[in-house]
């Protein structure tokens, strides 16, 4: 099949990569020539692991072009794929309507009786707003409207597209399903067929659902904490329930972090108020995570209520494993704290290249983690590269050097025993000496 795909940042550039490597041929459209330039030269334009190479690959099998050339690459398509990323603010407020217009300006240029499939994070009723701008300004041309809510994740974008556990479509149109179907076949999972607006609010659903887990597990640990319990065995309890289930989203660790599930719960929020609808379960779940997000601060604070001066190093500072992006990241955000409460500050991660440059004189970068280990006395694992647990029998001998070890998501829980008391997680016990209050 021809597939044009129309939005080249990192949803954009996964999906064509992905559909070139299953055989269609595709041409990505952006209207960013830097953007453009890179591709062309295989580079994405965010980190994503095996990209780089997948695109490459569909390059020099011509099965994969990339142009700003918004006719070129739309015109001759079978299927339009949406893919544009949609900015989100740091309140959580997305800026749909930056793609809503993206998406009119290239309509018109549609051939007659084009399927568009719409996967940009827009809120429930967007496509049903572009169907009716369809309706109004193309003159003797239909367009066939399908939705496949985004599903992709940060360093595991090409594996989740790739082999998704299934795939969600909403279309009105019986037109579009089976070009929709030969284009996914090669996938081979199943998909759920239903109305536009079902699946857009399935996708808000989806991330309100793994936010509201994520709050109540991480809610559940801090009382843990006080009282003596390991929510890591109250995750056994929970999960052996049959209503519940072993793949339930609830280990105590870190907030959520970056734009997605928060995105979805303002969406959520958003759609409510304008219905006059109260939904105060939902909107109780970003206020409980912001809780949260001061989970290390206020560890280091019950260690030290005074942390001016005290070496204090961070492994991993990216949003997420598996990316080189700062944006949103907890741990930046801890790291401009300890600035703020003039710490001594050691960083390292195996994935970032430059750093904010008012961090230039406050925070020392090590290319290798244990020198930052060495100079510390607590050690914050920001972000869970798997590349650490290579360090763990160099840290287990610092075990009672007196670091103290904190490890909100228990990456490296392998060393609690060599730290004892000076590791400490999210839902570990804290020692009775330590209880007290929050």
């Amino acid at each position: 099949m021809k597939i044009a795909v129309v939005g080249l940042w990192h949803l954009g550039s996964v999906t064509a990569a992905c559909l070139a490597q299953l055989g269609h041929q595709v041409i990505g459209f952006d209207d960013q020539t830097d953007v453009i330039d890179r591709l062309n030269l295989g580079q994405a334009p965010l980190f994503e692991p095996g990209l780089d190479d997948m695109i490459t690959q569909g390059l020099e099998a011509k099965t994969l072009h990339f142009t700003t050339d918004a006719c070129a690459a739309v015109q001759q398509a079978d299927l339009v794929w949406i893919t544009y990323d949609t900015p989100v603010d740091d309140d959580d407020h997305a800026e749909a309507d930056f793609v809503i217009g993206k998406v009119q300006q290239t309509l018109p240029l549609l051939a007659d009786g084009t399927v568009v499939l719409v996967s940009s994070q827009l809120p429930a009723g967007s496509v049903g707003r572009l169907r009716e701008f369809a309706r109004n300004t193309l003159t003797g041309k239909t367009i066939h409207c399908a939705v496949s809510p985004e599903n992709l994740q940060l360093g595991k974008a090409i594996e989740v597209f790739l082999r998704p556990d299934r795939i969600i479509i909403g279309t009105h149109d019986n037109e579009a399903r089976p070009r929709i179907v030969a284009m996914l076949a090669p996938i081979k999972a199943p998909i759920e067929w239903m109305s536009i607006e079902s699946a857009e609010v399935t996708k808000h659903a989806i991330n309100a659902f793994l936010a509201l887990s994520v709050t109540f597990a991480n809610e559940l640990a801090s009382l843990c904490e006080l009282i003596g319990a390991d929510a890591k065995e109250v995750e056994r309890g929970l999960k052996s329930e049959a209503r519940i289930g072993p793949k339930a989203y609830l280990s105590p660790g870190g907030p959520f972090a970056g734009g997605t599930l928060a995105r979805d719960l303002v969406y959520l929020e958003a759609m409510a108020q304008t219905h006059q609808l109260a939904l105060p379960l939902l909107s109780a779940v970003r206020p409980s995570n912001d809780v949260h997000k001061l989970w290390v601060r206020r560890t280091l604070l019950r260690q030290s209520p005074s942390l001016a001066g005290i070496p204090v190093a961070i492994w991993g500072l990216t949003y997420k494993p598996e990316t080189d992006t700062l944006r949103r990241s907890v741990a930046v955000e801890l790291c401009e704290w300890l600035i703020g409460q003039g710490a001594e500050i050691h960083i390292h991660d195996p994935a970032v290249k430059s750093w904010p440059d008012h961090w230039q004189d406050r925070v020392r970068v090590h290319s290798d983690p244990m020198p930052a280990a060495r100079a510390a006395r607590y050690l914050v694992i920001g972000t869970e590269w798997k590349q650490f647990h290579a360090h763990q029998d160099a840290l287990a001998g610092m075990g009672q050097s007196g670091l103290i070890l904190i490890d909100p998501n228990r990456h490296l829980q392998a060393l609690a025993a060599a730290f004892g008391e000076a590791y400490i997680a999210v839902g570990v016990p804290l020692p009775p000496s330590k209880r007290g209050h929050a």
